[in-house]
C-alpha cells in the first residue's frame, strides 16, 4: 500500500536512540552516527519497492556528504515477524549487497519510529549541526515507473544550502513509499 509521510513539525530536535547495527551487531546511538555539519536519518526497509527504486541514490548521497561532515544513518523499523525479510539477518545481506557505507540500525521496539513520527519507507530526516530538523520528506521526485530518474535533488538541496550557509529550501514535499509494518 502506497503512503505519504507524515507532517513533522521543524525545528525539533533529533530523537535519541541506541539501536543494533546489522553489520556489526553493536548498539549504535545518534550520537555516534552525527556529522559535524548535520545528519541524515533515512528510514527504510529490505523489501519495499521504493526503496529499492532509490538504494543507489542513497548510497551515492552518503558516500558524496560523508566527506563533507555529514553523517549518515539507516533505520529498518517494520515488524520482522510478520515480514521476515526485513529481519535482522536480512538487514545484514541487504547492506552488504548495496554497499552501504552506513550503519543499518534495526528498531525491534518500533520506538524510534515512533518518535521520528515515521509513516513509510523510505523516508528521509534531515537535521543541521545542533540536530534540529530541517527537512523531512523525500529523496527526490523519482518513483518507480514513473520515469524520472532518480537523483537525490530534495535531499541534496537542502546538504548543499547546510554546506554552503544558504537559506534552507522551504519546499519540502513528502515521501511516498510502503507504510511501516506496525506489530
Amino acid at each position: 500500500m502506497k503512503l505519504e509521510s507524515s507532517q513533522v513539525e521543524l525545528g525539533k530536535k533529533a530523537p535519541d536512540f541506541s539501536l543494533l547495527d546489522a553489520s556489526t551487531n553493536n548498539l549504535i546511538s545518534l550520537a555516534a552516527v552525527q556529522g559535524e555539519r548535520g545528519t541524515v536519518v533515512m528510514f527504510i526497509c529490505n523489501h519495499c519497492p521504493f526503496v529499492k527504486h532509490v538504494v543507489e541514490e542513497m548510497v551515492r548521497l552518503a558516500n558524496d556528504y560523508r566527506i563533507l561532515g555529514f553523517g549518515f544513518v539507516a533505520i529498518s523499523s517494520n515488524d520482522a515477524q510478520q515480514y521476515p525479510q526485513d529481519g535482522l539477518e536480512h538487514m545484514w545481506d541487504f547492506a552488504r549487497e548495496n554497499h552501504f557505507t552506513f550503519p543499518y540500525l534495526y528498531d525491534e521496539s518500533q520506538r524510534v519510529a515512533k518518535a521520528y513520527d515515521v509513516a513509510c519507507t523510505p523516508d528521509f530526516y534531515v537535521y543541521d549541526a545542533a540536530a534540529e530538523l530541517v527537512y523531512h520528506g523525500q529523496l527526490d521526485d523519482s518513483r518507480p515507473q514513473n520515469g524520472i530518474a532518480v537523483n537525490g535533488r530534495s535531499v541534496r538541496e537542502i546538504l548543499d544550502a547546510i554546506f554552503n550557509s544558504r537559506p534552507i529550501p522551504q519546499l519540502q514535499k513528502p515521501s511516498v513509499g510502503c507504510g511501516i509494518k506496525w506489530k
